[in-house]
């Protein structure tokens, strides 16, 4: 048997990650990390605990935490927040200060940085809109987190993944991407490949995840110059456009990217296909006289709002569809979805009974999280709603991590 890969989890929130990683027995969490610093009691680490246990878990700000309590592992995972990554130097300190504090891609940067034996791996998640963010300097804070792993020796291989164009249960977009230290094959066999074959046939996320180029002349490539205080001031500056497109790699200070599209004509999960049936109680049924509301929240819109001040101005929306298609992958799920009040963005069925909202179960498995991950004294629905309208679609874990260990263990 292949020796597992020693998993180090941050930003763990419920365990996505680890389900995934875990399910085929080739990884082994070894630490991880769960902390809410906007809450007094820490809902996630303990569902994280209850279902993991205690063990080698910590519930504490990970920017507190001494380096030294963590321990040597080979992948570093998590699904760290968007935030905003630009440096700045200071009158005292010619090198420039690494981040602002409090933004949590410092401590996985501080982590790579003061590890001695440094993770050879990487395997992130982030909204997608980090390739283009912030608006007016389109795609510089990913270009300060790019240079920032290779001033320390990471290539790193990037893709946008909507999981319900490859089947799964749930239209959610997500950019995931793998960092392969400079001391691995891996990093040797991307050095000497064909990079625009990397993305589209050969590379870890291409074999999972196939996709055909759309890209009019293959592939666009340019260097990744300046220190991170030269990126965070002018990258990008005149230009309206992130130039990170939704398939990529970085190595050695220079980036490919391209534009791909899915191509899967496998079996489909629709929302249909993960309701419970039957065991559905009737707080989840909406109220007769609650409907006008659900009708004119989903509803198109044009009218005069006023703002606070008195300011009037004219607001207008598209409708949503109501009651959701059940014979389509879901919605994306938010983080708002719990709770009786209407609202706009919350999931709503028509079933043989009247229309429902989801329960926790069927949030759960539209994530491919095991039935009833998060039920658990002490957790309201609404506070399950919520884990999942954080969490990752498992599946896309499970499929990356397993190319990434047959690829690590290829002869």
């Amino acid at each position: 048997m292949k020796e597992k890969l020693k998993v180090v989890e941050l930003f763990a929130g419920v365990g996505g990650f680890r389900l995934g990683l875990e399910k085929y027995n080739n990884y082994k969490v070894v630490w991880s990390n769960q902390w809410e610093p906007s809450t007094k009691t820490q809902h996630a680490s303990m569902v994280y605990e209850n279902r993991f246990g205690k063990e080698n878990h910590s519930n504490q700000d990970i920017a507190q935490v001494p380096i030294s309590e963590i321990p040597d592992h080979d992948i570093l995972v998590g699904g760290f927040p968007c935030q905003d990554y630009s440096v700045a130097t200071s009158s005292n300190n010619s090198k420039g200060l690494i981040g602002k504090k409090g933004v949590l891609w410092w401590s996985i940067h501080k982590i790579l940085t003061e590890k001695k034996n440094k993770p050879k791996y990487l395997f992130l998640e982030n909204v997608d809109r980090l390739l283009k963010s912030p608006s007016k300097q389109r795609g510089r804070d990913f270009a300060v987190m790019l240079k920032s792993l290779d001033d320390i020796g990471y290539a790193v291989e990037w893709r946008i993944i909507n999981a319900a164009e490859y089947g799964m249960p749930q239209r959610r977009r997500r950019v995931f991407f793998l960092g392969y230290h400079k001391s691995t094959d891996l990093y040797k066999a991307i050095k000497k490949s064909d990079k625009l074959d990397w993305l589209i046939n050969t590379g870890t996320i291409a074999e999972g995840f196939p996709v055909v180029n759309e890209k009019k002349g293959g592939i666009d490539y340019f260097n990744l110059e300046g220190d991170l205080v030269e990126i965070t001031e002018n990258f990008n500056k005149t230009q309206k456009l992130s130039p990170f497109l939704n398939t990529g790699l970085l190595i050695d200070g220079e980036v490919f990217t391209t534009k791909t599209s899915p191509n899967y004509d496998g079996k489909r999960i629709i929302l249909k296909d993960i309701l419970q049936n039957g065991e559905v109680t009737d707080d989840f049924f909406i109220d007769e006289k609650e409907l006008p509301k659900w009708e004119y929240l989903k509803g198109s819109k044009k009218e005069v709002r006023k703002t606070a001040d008195d300011y009037e101005y004219n607001y207008s929306e598209g409708a949503m569809i109501f009651p959701d298609a059940l014979d389509n992958a879901s919605r994306t799920i938010i983080t708002g979805e719990g709770g009786k009040s209407p609202s706009r963005f919350k999931h709503v069925i028509k079933t043989n009974k009247g229309l429902r909202r989801l329960t926790p179960v069927e949030l759960e498995r539209l994530n491919m999280f095991p039935d009833n991950h998060t039920q658990l004294e002490g957790i309201p629905d609404t506070k399950r709603a919520f884990f999942m309208g954080n969490a990752l679609v498992v599946g896309i874990i499970e499929k990356i991590g397993a190319e990434l260990f047959s690829k690590i263990n290829q002869k």
